[in-house]
């Protein structure tokens, strides 16, 4: 798995370590059960804080799409593909959502909408 990110870019760099898992996970390059490489080598290999990582995988486990284990690290769930599809597309949509200037409750009202019809 290649984790990528763009020190120019605006988003976080955390965020940008989440999505790229995400991704990964997407794609199939990574699989139920596989662990995730180790925050230390992450950090070392992006050259990024170690705390910034950390905070990626606490994300993606907040998103149900990793599992931290004591001893084992970040390990990615069963659900994960799921999860993970569902977040990038979510993500896809608060994008076009701000390049459209619609409000965050304008956006939400119109889910719900389409959610009970």
């Amino acid at each position: 798995m290649l984790i990528r990110i763009d020190p120019m870019s605006r988003a976080p760099l955390f965020e940008q370590v989440a999505a790229s898992v995400r991704g990964a996970i997407a794609r199939g390059e990574v699989a139920n059960g596989e662990r995730l490489p180790a925050a230390r080598e992450l950090s070392a290999s992006l050259d990024i804080n170690l705390h910034t990582v950390l905070r990626a995988y606490q994300t993606l486990r907040d998103e149900g799409v990793v599992e931290l284990r004591r001893g084992r690290g970040a390990v990615v769930t069963g659900g994960a593909l799921d999860r993970a599809e569902l977040v990038e597309a979510i993500d896809r949509l608060i994008g076009l959502a701000r390049r459209l200037d619609i409000a965050p409750a304008a956006l939400s009202a119109e889910i719900t909408e389409r959610w009970t019809t």
